[in-house]
């Protein structure tokens, strides 16, 4: 899994660049390797508006957590500077 925790003040710059992140986890859906991603919204609502969002968490199948930080460094969420730190954990689905 994969944590990435924005830069305050991120809102306008992740904007900018979210097609391009967007286009490559589109990648890994059409790869079938996408488990489930998405924004940490600021506030408790699915519409945070001038709040924001804090960072994200993408869950995907990778070879090695190499191969997943590899990835991520590509991320043009990480080459713009959107995000401040990011993570790469082993996670093992239970369910479904």
């Amino acid at each position: 899994m994969i944590i990435g925790r924005d830069v305050p003040g991120s809102a306008s710059l992740r904007a900018k660049v979210r097609p391009a992140h967007l286009a490559r986890v589109q990648a890994l859906v059409d790869e079938g390797r996408l488990v489930l991603a998405g924004p940490n919204p600021v506030i408790d609502s699915p519409e945070p508006g001038p709040a924001g969002v804090s960072g994200s968490l993408i869950v995907a199948e990778f070879a090695s957590l190499e191969v997943a930080q590899a990835w991520l460094a590509g991320d043009p969420y990480v080459t713009t500077g959107v995000f401040a730190s990011t993570e790469v954990l082993p996670f093992l689905k239970v369910f479904p």
